[in-house]
């Protein structure tokens, strides 16, 4: 019951009764004797009342103190997305000036992200922009999807797929098609308009800024622009789709017409079709005649080891092995396959009627598929560029 009467008191009535008594075990005691002057009493008393306000004073001001080493943190945290502990181990070695050590936090960040670039990162996202007549998708790497759906992520590859639109280059060797690696870009301006990151910086900074932020390797690994010619369309469709302009599959193609025609949102509509046939049927070559030999070569010994494993006649072994090839062709040709929404229609088909509804001939110019990681090993291995489907 003594113990429950004494934890209603004030905290520093108990720690100074604490300290009597303290004192009292070691001989110190002031109420020792019966002859205690009154002039003794009175100083004890106010004693007493100056050490209760001295606790009162300190109790408050650390918890104050607390409070505000607790605001710094969070704000700071608000400010660059790191780890608190990172945060805070920031604000403590700048004595918690917050400016410091948010300048403090970008330089350890940028350090750990160097450490971190030889970590193979295969999630992460594409991100698409388009103008009138082009289209530029472009690949943003980091280690996990946790942080290919964080926005600041989001943020840069948008804005990186934006300044691909204006990368050009006049050695390209498919006329509307340009596939380019990350140094075609990081030199590059940017301007960033976010409350984590923002001013202007080139891309390499950006980039090496949100992977400090992120604590993961990022990586802008490729991109593709491709135009079409005055009377075309470009036209892509991205899968699985966090927000309008990313995603984790891309495909994306030109449609090319003779003649001027003033029926464009036909056009737009079988374009938008198309690039979502070439995410879901993935084909290699645009045409029968584009199958490298190399291809089709190693593709004829495949079937024909298989035929002869039959044991049927030489002239027997022919006809299976043309009639696969030409199911082969129908698997990886675009121009031979069948709509992946209605196999009653052929690719060819489709275009035939579109050209009927516009008044003008239509054909493909050329067509791309790219999805997030794809390759990521071989990529390393080898540094050979990806093939790119061309009408001829």
């Amino acid at each position: 019951m003594v113990f429950f009467r004494n934890a209603k008191q004030p905290l520093g009535i108990l720690l100074y009764n604490t300290r009597l008594s303290t004192c009292s075990r070691h001989g110190y005691s002031t109420w020792a004797t019966k002859g205690t002057s009154f002039a003794q009493s009175t100083d004890t008393k106010a004693s007493k009342i100056a050490y209760l306000y001295w606790v009162s004073r300190r109790f408050n001001s650390q918890a104050a103190s607390s409070a505000e080493q607790m605001s710094l943190i969070k704000q700071l945290r608000e400010r660059t997305s790191a780890p608190i502990k990172d945060v805070k181990a920031s604000l403590v070695d700048c004595n918690w000036d917050i400016e410091a050590a948010q300048k403090e936090l970008r330089k350890r960040g940028k350090v750990l992200a160097m450490k971190k670039s030889s970590r193979t990162a295969t999630e992460g996202l594409l991100a698409l922009a388009q103008n009138e007549g082009k289209a530029a998708v472009i690949e943003l790497n980091c280690e996990t999807d946790f942080v290919a759906r964080n926005e600041i992520f989001e943020y840069l590859a948008l804005a990186l797929a934006k300044k691909a639109l204006f990368v050009q280059n006049s050695s390209q060797q498919i006329p509307g098609v340009f596939s380019f690696g990350p140094e075609c870009l990081e030199d590059l301006k940017l301007n960033l308009d976010h409350p984590k990151i923002s001013g202007e910086t080139t891309i390499q900074n950006a980039v090496t800024e949100v992977a400090a932020m992120m604590g993961e390797n990022i990586k802008l690994r490729r991109g593709v622009v491709m135009s079409t010619s005055l009377h075309g369309v470009v036209s892509a469709y991205l899968h699985r789709c966090p927000q309008p302009g990313l995603g984790r599959i891309a495909g994306i193609l030109s449609l090319q017409v003779e003649n001027e025609i003033s029926q464009l949102d036909a056009l737009q509509k079988v374009g938008s079709e198309l690039a979502m046939h070439i995410v879901a049927a993935k084909p290699l070559f645009l045409t029968k005649e584009l199958v490298t030999s190399d291809v089709l070569n190693n593709e004829r010994e495949i079937l024909k080891s298989q035929a002869i494993s039959t044991g049927k006649s030489p002239m027997a072994i022919e006809k299976m092995v043309d009639g696969r090839l030409r199911k082969y062709f129908e698997e990886v040709v675009f121009m031979e396959q069948k709509y992946f929404l209605n196999d009653s229609l052929s690719i060819k088909t489709i275009l035939d009627n579109v050209s009927k509804e516009v008044g003008s001939p239509v054909k493909i110019g050329n067509f791309f598929r790219m999805e997030v990681g794809e390759g990521i090993q071989s990529q390393e291995a080898s540094s050979s560029a990806e093939p790119v489907a061309q009408a001829v």
